[in-house]
C-alpha cells in the first residue's frame, strides 16, 4: 500500500513538474538579460531597500531608501545616476527631519520624469507605514540639485511605490495605498504633481482582500489594469474602461505573491512585462512574465534563485527598447539588470 501511495506521489510531482517546466518553456529565449550588477558596492548606511529607476532627460537614475535598518530615524533617500556606462557615487539628497528637529525615517521613493517640467522624486516620511505621508522634491538638472522638500496635499500620498503614468490630457495617474486601516488601495489623479488630486477607489473588501502598492499597465483605447501585492498569497488585479477613472472590483489572479511588492510596465509592442516573487513564501526566485493581455502570464526569465531577499522591483523601457529592472538585493545592494524582449511576432 505504501508503495503504491509512494508511486502515486511521484507520478503526481513529476506532472507538477512538467507543467511547470512547459509553462516555462513558452516563454524561453522571449527575455535575455544584457547585463546585471550592482549600482553600489560600498555605501555609508547598513541597509537598502524599495529602488526606483527613471530615464530622465539626462539619462537613466535611481533612488532607494538606506539606513541602519527600515523605519530608523536616520533612514534617507538616496540617488545616482548613471553615465551610460557606470552608476555615479549615491548620494543623499532627502531625509525625514522637520523644522522642529524631529526626524522621521523616509520610505518609498519614485522617481518620475513628466513631459513637461523637470525630474520629481516623490517619497514618503513618517514613523511607519500606517503614519507616514507623500513628499516631493524636484530638479531641473537632472538630480544634481533639488528643490526644498514639499509635503503633497492633505491625506495624499502620491504613487505609493510604482512609477505614475501620464494620461493624454497631462495629468499623472498615481497607484496608491494606505495600511492605517486596513490594507487598501486607491488611485490618485493629479494635474499639480500632488498639491491636489482626485481620489478614485476600485471596488474592495478590505476585510477578504486588503492590497497595496498597484502598478498601472495601459492596454489601449482607455482600458488600464492594475496588479497589487496583497497578503492572500496571489497578486490581485482590477480593470478600468475609462481611462481611470473607475475600477473594477479586486479579485485575485493565478500569479503568486508572497506579500511582496511587484511592479510592471506596458511595452511598445503592446504587451506587458512583470517582475516579481514567483513563490507564495519568501522573497526568491525574482523573475519575469510576459502577458499579451493582463490574463495568462509566461514565465520569460528567472533574475534570482538563490536563498536570500531579492525583492521590491522597480521596470521601465527605455528609448533604445531595452528594459531596466532594478531590485533589492539582500538589503545590503540595490542590483541593476538590463534585458532585451525578443520583438512580438506579427
Amino acid at each position: 500500500m505504501r508503495a503504491r501511495i509512494a508511486i502515486a506521489f511521484l507520478v503526481v510531482l513529476g506532472c507538477g513538474l512538467r507543467a511547470g517546466a512547459a509553462e516555462a518553456a513558452g516563454g524561453a529565449g522571449e527575455v535575455s538579460i544584457v547585463s546585471s550588477g550592482f549600482i553600489f558596492e560600498k555605501a555609508p548606511f547598513a541597509e537598502c531597500h524599495a529602488s526606483t529607476i527613471v530615464q530622465a532627460r539626462e539619462g537613466l537614475a535611481a533612488a532607494w531608501f538606506g539606513g541602519t535598518s527600515e523605519g530608523r530615524d536616520d533612514v534617507g533617500i538616496w540617488f545616482a545616476r548613471f553615465d551610460g556606462k557606470r552608476w555615479g557615487a549615491p548620494v543623499e539628497v532627502a531625509t525625514g527631519a522637520n523644522e522642529t528637529s524631529k526626524r522621521y525615517p523616509c520610505w518609498n521613493p519614485v522617481l518620475f520624469q513628466p513631459k513637461v517640467g523637470g525630474l520629481v522624486l516623490f517619497y514618503k516620511v513618517g514613523p511607519s507605514p500606517s503614519a507616514w505621508w507623500g513628499m516631493r522634491i524636484t530638479s531641473s538638472d537632472g538630480g544634481k540639485t533639488w528643490s526644498k522638500p514639499r509635503r503633497l496635499g492633505e491625506g495624499l500620498i502620491g504613487p505609493v511605490k510604482n512609477k505614475p503614468i501620464q494620461l493624454e490630457d497631462g495629468a499623472i495617474l498615481c497607484g496608491s495605498s494606505t495600511e492605517n486601516k486596513g490594507w487598501r488601495i486607491h488611485m490618485e489623479r493629479t494635474g499639480d504633481l500632488g498639491e491636489t488630486a482626485e481620489k478614485i477607489e476600485p471596488k474592495m473588501d478590505v476585510q477578504k482582500l486588503g492590497v497595496i502598492q498597484p502598478t498601472i499597465l495601459t492596454w489601449g483605447g482607455g482600458r488600464m489594469q492594475i496588479l497589487c501585492r496583497s497578503r492572500q498569497q496571489r497578486i490581485a488585479e482590477s480593470w478600468s474602461e475609462d481611462g481611470g477613472k473607475t475600477w473594477s472590483e479586486m479579485r485575485l489572479t493565478d500569479l503568486p505573491n508572497p506579500s511582496s511588492g511587484i511592479d510592471a510596465v506596458t511595452l511598445r509592442d503592446g504587451r506587458a512585462l512583470l517582475v516579481f516573487n514567483d513563490t507564495t513564501r519568501g522573497r526568491t526566485p525574482l523573475s519575469v512574465a510576459l502577458s499579451a493581455d493582463g490574463k495568462t502570464w509566461t514565465r520569460a526569465a528567472v533574475l534570482e534563485d538563490q536563498p536570500g531577499e531579492f525583492s521590491y522591483p522597480a521596470v521601465i523601457q527605455a528609448a533604445d527598447g531595452r528594459v531596466h529592472i532594478t531590485y533589492t538585493w539582500k538589503r545590503q545592494r540595490i542590483k541593476h539588470v538590463v534585458v532585451a524582449v525578443k520583438p512580438r511576432a506579427k
